[in-house]
């Protein structure tokens, strides 16, 4: 199995993803979208459906795509760690900065000593 972070490294991966996301394609319009070769957007597949973000299943002649984004949990909880720290940065900036503001609205520090 792969790792989804390698999996969703690749930009031409992402945006498969997106296409699949909310309704299954087949391989055809998958690969029309792109200006690579089919057999580039197979092994893109490959590589997501072996990372478990894709299942390929077989109706009739055609081979159907479709997104299995339970696996993005695993990104989702890894940038969630680094959201709450940078929301915590961004929060003691906040908070600097309205007491900077307040400072000046009431004509700053006393220079008395």
């Amino acid at each position: 199995m792969r790792d989804v972070f390698q999996a969703i490294a690749d930009p031409t991966r992402r945006e498969i993803l997106g296409m699949i996301a909310y309704r299954s394609l087949n391989v055809n319009a998958v690969s029309g979208h792109f200006e690579i070769s089919r057999a580039a957007i197979y092994k893109h597949l490959k590589i997501l459906r072996e990372a478990g973000l894709v299942e390929i299943k077989q109706e009739g002649r055609e081979r159907f795509c479709r997104a299995k984004l339970e696996k993005l949990e695993t990104v989702s909880d890894w940038v969630d760690q680094y959201r709450k720290l940078w929301n915590q940065k961004l929060d003691s900036l906040e908070a600097y900065l309205d007491k900077l503001q307040n400072r000046n609205k009431t004509g700053g520090e006393s220079n008395d000593k």
